[in-house]
């Protein structure tokens, strides 16, 4: 068998990861692995998840591509006994755990030598976040998706959520130096209150080696005050690396990295501003 789809549509279908697990290690041909939840985990699954032991260790030498969709507890008990050294795709697709960290993930991402990436794409909207991650060469093929689903979380939270994941997985970004963060028109209607600068620090701490950060106009306001030293943050504490800044929007609009762009100038590590097309 090369190809393996299953979808837990109802909790009668629900089995334990250690089951899984246990029939995925007679599928050593395997090249294609999905696996969907459907229906919200109860906390009598998530103690099960917590607290039951998982003996079974697996080796998926052949396996290209890995979806998963559902809960990210039954996630990472999954991820953190699976071996791919040959995994070329990752799709995640997880909802709004807001206490969710992601270290086996991070393992299991350590056990691949062809998962490869210099770019990644933020995208925020009403109900989710979308990330890419892929070569910039490579730009419609991605080796690393994630859909994070944010139900009824109002801005402030969405980019606090990510941020936390992305903390847990900041050791595999030193290969990504080019970074987007774009929106869709119904992230706006979100309400609540703008989202803190302390948030998207969060986040971008994660990309210390990107060179290109890339812009929508609606967060460049949000941004330029995160990029500002008014913490006590060295210029050069957040990215580094950071070679070029691209916003859209108008020419007026790039004064607001004014700030910014003078203290890195004075820093010795000047950073170039370009308006996007």
């Amino acid at each position: 068998m090369v190809t393996l789809s299953l979808n837990m549509r109802m909790p009668s279908a629900y089995f334990l990861p250690d089951i899984l697990l246990h029939c995925l290690s007679i599928m050593p041909q395997l090249e294609t692995l999905l696996i969907t939840i459907l229906f919200p985990i109860s906390d009598h699954m998530e103690r099960q998840l917590l607290d039951a032991p998982i003996t079974t260790r697996v080796i998926l030498p052949n396996l290209r591509c890995f979806q998963f969709q559902g809960s990210g507890t039954y996630m990472e008990a999954v991820v953190h006994q699976i071996a791919a050294p040959r995994l070329e795709k990752l799709n995640i697709q997880l909802y709004n755990e807001l206490m969710l960290s992601v270290p086996h993930l991070l393992q299991f991402m350590n056990t691949t030598k062809n998962l490869r990436f210099d770019s990644a794409t933020f995208e925020f909207s009403l109900n989710r976040v979308s990330v890419w991650l892929c070569l910039r060469e490579k730009a419609d093929v991605y080796a690393l998706s994630m859909t994070i689903f944010c139900l009824d979380l109002h801005r402030n939270l969405q980019v606090s959520f990510v941020g936390q994941i992305f903390k847990s997985l900041s050791q595999n970004l030193s290969t990504v130096e080019q970074l987007s963060l774009k929106r869709e028109a119904s992230f706006e209607e979100h309400g609540g209150p703008e989202v803190n600068p302390t948030k998207w620090r969060k986040l971008l701490r994660s990309f210390r080696y990107v060179k290109t950060l890339s812009v929508d106009n609606p967060f460049v306001e949000a941004l330029s005050r995160c990029l500002e030293s008014d913490n006590g943050e060295q210029p050069l504490g957040l990215l580094p690396e950071l070679q070029e800044l691209r916003y859209s929007g108008s020419d007026d609009t790039g004064g607001a990295f004014t700030s910014f762009i003078d203290a890195r100038q004075n820093a010795g590590r000047p950073v170039t501003l370009n308006a996007l097309s």
